[in-house]
């Protein structure tokens, strides 16, 4: 930098952050301040109103963790502040952190109105534009302690993330609380001085605009008294007016901004904080796009809208009047911006479903894209959901957090599993908490890939994770920023706008094919393990409630529990946010999703027992069609789309009694587990060292390899604790292999082993059984794990040539390349699987099964021992870990899970057996249930509900789940007068597909979803 340059940067910076800004307020006076302390949960403001103040000093401590203080400031406008811009300014305490990490408030009038949200990057509240004189100001401050927990990327364990050990220490002191004079012009000033100093920045050192820029600079500095800021300020800006009225070049990059604060509906902080957070940050995006003519505020997650309605209605009323006013935008279309990889399809479905029917009815309007900019990666089976779902766009900046490969496009079609396409951008300022900064700005223009056909880019603009939103500050860079030489152009626009424009330009797109994997973050497949296993429960639970529910309505004419089923899917969903199921949230926040499920689980099991108790009565319909009274029988239901343990599915396929009773054997290694299928060989230390597919008589455990061996690894991330496991965590394993018991068990025709095993501060017990007619051998799991910054991880050798694997993903499954060839194939160490993980080879496979594990890694060795080759392919699942931030207690305890090794699998049979490990088989006394649809092989019957609507319609979701071409036929128990195709929105597609009829034939390409609506 020129030596003068770099005289006139700092002097502008010194100037601005020492004279203009301190200069903002010309006078000012205390207010009177008096204050309610709530050392437990938050009160209704009407309460808070009606409650005995003490006084309050300036300085005073206040607020312990979580805690709320209500301040009531009170104070006049002098007389002499006539015709001026007065405001109250509040700092609470205000840390370095930012906003949304520490302390806020939420301003009220005496009335109990909100006025708007203080933070520290917000710190004003308008009293009057233009004072009379001698108006009483008269305000309420709901003050909460929020702990800081992060603060410049700090990850040191503290008890401060729940209330239960939480510091009693009061964390703030108000500094200051006063009414003061606005000086607009100094306002101002401070603005166009920002903005060029940060736009000459980013502009090459020999450019004649930076010198200009330069040079206004300076003249406006000498034009300031900085004795006296606020008088000369006007002067100062006429200085710099025609460096700020030099338009963009016509070519400029364009900026589409929109209002944004990324709420995160739970993380560093509970859900009840969540709720007030969303109250605060509408308070203040209502009251800025009051005050602005063209400013305009996007927020994604229907549940926030809900809870804004339920407990902030005043709030509320306003944000309905900004939506119709088009100046409020509801994005996304979702329920929460949810985790993307581990909720199941149906689930992802139902985020869809509930978030746009909540659009819909409270403001007529559905989202036209999904809106997603921070979750954990994406799954391919997301562009079909998308585009079946009804949206046209799809927006995230997650994927540039990556930390080896950087994505090739910002705007591009996304291509999924099953060939389905979805418009996709993402914004190349990398950041959904734009401040509008002149290097973001300049960043978006620099790197923006598609520059040679498409014109620009989306800038989310406000502070979020903990909220605030978009500030007036913001406002005034847009507004210098709108045309402005040397600079993209900034424009406050509607995200569909946006994507209209770019589908013009970018009308053949460039693609991007299968998973967006997020090369970060890789330790949420695995951490908070019970949150976890509750999610995977909890959707197979809610499924199987309106399967027999939709069967009963059906069959006995009884009443469908919607109220029921809908408040049970809405918190699953909820807890399905990004920083919850993922596991990345303070301990409060997953002590209480645990206890979401367990509730979840209580009342869906209740209505899971009415509805087959119903069904299975001998006055119900469902003994028959045929009006016989057979007698009462033991019946077992199965929700499964398969035939499992003899009893039948909702498909076709016939149940098979096995033949073969099973054996276990002992031997002079160990014992062998058989049942006429498999064989399987356990050694003296409880490891399995053979299993044999006896159709083929094929071995897939490798000579002198042992498989189920738990292995821990070191796991202390360089970052992000509960988020991330970092490569380098391979460098140093111990395989358990030691036992403090072993034995071996026949009973009731299941051959069992039991092994119990000891390891640092841990023990686990493993009970291996082999059942007859299963090709599967079962590992039920409990571990009482005591260990911190460890992983655990269970391993399966496999004498398999490998070259690549089919996880299981939403309705059907993602294939990855075992090699290692490319940076972007060795980042993947470490990845996403729902009910199964698939390895094979022509001629044979294995595959992993599981009802709760998310994560696993595999790995390919290539042996010779100069006569033969021998492959191996290492499948494991990735089972527990113990990070310390944000909770320091992660998965301590108690921890169940169960999983198998599926022996001679192909596709067919993981996915079967997948299915079995997640569904219960459940006895009752009573007739036989015939299932209300059956489906015919090769088409797999994912959900029978009835319509969201409540017109009694019947909704069913069938899919391909093998990656092949299928035809088949759905047989209905009742004919249906009408069928038609549908979106996952549960809308009729078009006419209808066939009329008066019980059979319906469907034809599915490759991983291919499809609804269908039937009035019966």
């Amino acid at each position: 930098m020129h030596a003068d340059t770099a005289l006139t940067v700092d002097r502008t910076r010194r100037v601005l952050a020492e004279r203009i800004w301190p200069a903002l307020y010309s006078a000012a006076l205390p207010l009177t301040m008096t204050a309610h302390h709530l050392p437990g949960e938050p009160v209704s403001p009407a309460d808070a109103l009606a409650a005995d103040y003490e006084p309050y000093t300036l300085g005073t401590p206040w607020g312990p963790a979580w805690s709320t203080t209500w301040f009531h400031l009170h104070g006049v406008v002098p007389a002499a502040w006539a015709g001026k811009r007065i405001e109250a300014v509040i700092d609470l305490g205000f840390t370095t952190a930012s906003p949304g990490f520490q302390a806020e408030g939420l301003v009220y009038r005496p009335d109990g109105e909100p006025v708007k949200s203080i933070n520290p990057r917000n710190q004003w509240v308008a009293v009057a534009e233009a004072a009379r004189g001698e108006e009483i100001v008269d305000l309420y401050v709901e003050a909460a302690a929020n702990p800081v927990l992060l603060c410049e990327d700090t990850f040191l364990p503290t008890p401060n993330g729940d209330l239960a050990t939480a510091s009693e220490t009061p964390l703030y002191a108000v500094r200051r609380a006063e009414i003061a004079v606005l000086e607009p012009d100094v306002f101002e000033l401070a603005l166009d001085v920002e903005v060029l100093v940060q736009l000459q920045a980013e502009l090459p050192a020999t450019a004649p605009r930076r010198a200009r820029i330069l040079q206004a600079l300076d003249d406006a500095l000498d034009a300031l008294d900085l004795h006296h800021v606020a008088v000369t300020a006007a002067q100062a800006r006429a200085a710099l007016a025609d460096v700020l009225a030099a338009p963009a070049e016509a070519s400029a990059h364009r900026i589409a901004a929109v209002g944004h604060a990324h709420i995160d509906s739970a993380w560093l902080w509970p859900v009840r904080e969540m709720i007030r957070k969303v109250a605060r940050t509408t308070a203040s995006m209502t009251e800025l796009i009051a005050s602005t003519d063209d400013f305009v505020y996007g927020m994604s997650s229907a549940q926030q809208y809900a809870w804004l309605k339920e407990h902030r209605p005043e709030v509320y009323a306003k944000v309905k009047d900004a939506v119709a006013a088009g100046r409020f935008l509801p994005l996304g279309g979702m329920w929460v911006e949810s985790d993307t990889t581990m909720p199941s399809g149906e689930a992802m479905a139902r985020q869809f479903l509930y978030g746009q029917r909540f659009f819909e009815t409270e403001f007529g309007c559905r989202s036209n894209g999904v809106w997603l900019p921070d979750s954990f990666g994406y799954s391919a089976a997301l562009p079909q959901l998308i585009r079946r779902a009804g949206f046209s766009w799809f927006f995230t900046q997650k994927i540039s957090w990556n930390q080896v490969n950087v994505f090739p496009h910002h705007t591009f079609d996304w291509e999924g599993i099953d060939g389905s396409r979805v418009f996709t951008h993402f914004p190349p300022m990398d950041t959904y908490n734009s401040e509008l900064s002149g290097a973001e700005v300049a960043k978006a223009s620099r790197q923006f890939r598609e520059a040679r056909l498409a014109s620009g880019s989306i800038a989310p603009t406000g502070w979020g994770d903990g909220g605030g939103g978009s500030t007036r500050e913001m406002v005034g860079r847009a507004s210098r920023l709108a045309n402005l030489e040397g600079s993209a152009r900034v424009r406050w626009e509607h995200p569909d706008d946006f994507y209209a424009r770019a589908r013009t330009e970018l009308p053949q797109a460039p693609v991007w094919v299968g998973e967006l994997y997020l090369e970060m973050h890789r330790g949420t497949l695995t951490s908070q393990h019970r949150t976890k296993a509750g999610n995977r429960r909890s959707e197979q639970l809610l499924v199987e409630a309106e399967l027999w529910w939709a069967t009963a309505a059906v069959r006995a004419g009884v009443d469908y529990p919607y109220d029921a089923l809908d408040a049970l899917w809405r918190q699953t969903l909820l807890q399905q946010f990004h920083d919850i199921l993922p596991g990345t949230s303070i301990a409060w926040v997953h002590r209480e999703a645990v206890a979401h499920y367990a509730r979840i689980e209580a009342e869906a099991l209740a209505l899971i027992a009415q509805a087959q108790a119903i069904l299975a009565a001998p006055d119900a319909e469902a003994q028959g069609d045929d009006g016989g009274s057979p007698e009462p029988q033991a019946v077992v239901f199965n929700a499964s789309p398969y035939p499992v343990d003899g009893v039948a599915g909702l498909s076709a396929g016939v149940p098979v009694a096995p033949d073969d009773a099973v054996t276990l054997t002992a031997t002079l290694e160990g014992w062998t587990l058989a049942n006429g299928l498999v064989r399987v060989g356990v050694d003296a230390d409880g490891l399995i060292v053979s299993a044999v597919d006896d159709s083929s008589g094929r071995e897939l455990i490798p000579a002198g390899a042992a498989a189920n061996l738990l292995q821990i690894h070191p796991d202390f991330p360089n970052r992000w604790d509960a988020w991330d496991v970092d490569r380098f965590y391979r460098n140093r394993v111990t395989d358990l292999r030691g036992h403090r018991s072993l034995r071996a068990d026949l009973t009731d025709g299941v051959a069992s082993v039991r092994v119990e095993r000891a390891f640092g501060d841990s023990q686990v017990v493993q009970t291996l059984r082999l059942r007859p007619g299963s090709r599967t051998l079962e590992i039920d799991q409990v571990t009482d794990w005591h260990e911190s910054e460890t992983f655990l991880k269970v391993a399966f050798p496999l004498d398999l040539f490998a070259e690549s694997t089919l996880a299981e993903t939403q309705f059907g499954a993602v294939r990855r390349v075992t090699h290692t060839n490319t940076s972007w194939e060795a980042a993947k160490f470490e990845t996403s699987m729902h009910r199964f993980v698939l390895a094979e080879e022509a001629g044979g496979g294995a595959a992993l099964v599981t009802d709760s594990t998310y994560g696993f890694d595999v790995s390919r060795q290539v042996g010779h021992d100069g006569t033969a080759t021998q492959f191996t392919t290492n499948l494991r699942l990735s089972l527990l870990r113990a990070p310390r931030f944000p909770d320091p207690q992660t998965d301590q305890g108690e921890q169940r899970h169960r999983y198998g090794l599926v022996i001679g699998a192909d596709i067919e049979d993981a996915t079967r057996e997948g299915y079995a490990l997640n569904t219960a088989r459940r006895p009752h006394l009573g007739r036989e249930v015939p299932p209300l649809v059956a489906a015919s092989d090769g088409i797999v019957i994912s959900a029978i509900k009835l319509a969201a609507d409540r017109s009694g319609d019947l909704i069913i979701r069938v899919y391909e789940p093998y990656g092949r071409r299928a035809r088949g036929t759905l047989r209905l128990a009742r004919p249906a007068a009408a069928v038609w195709e549908a979106s996952l929105m549960e809308d009729r597609l078009g006419t209808p597909v066939a009329e008066q009829t019980d059979a319906l034939t469907v034809a599915l390409t490759p991983f291919e979803v499809r609804t269908y609506r039937m009035t019966l």
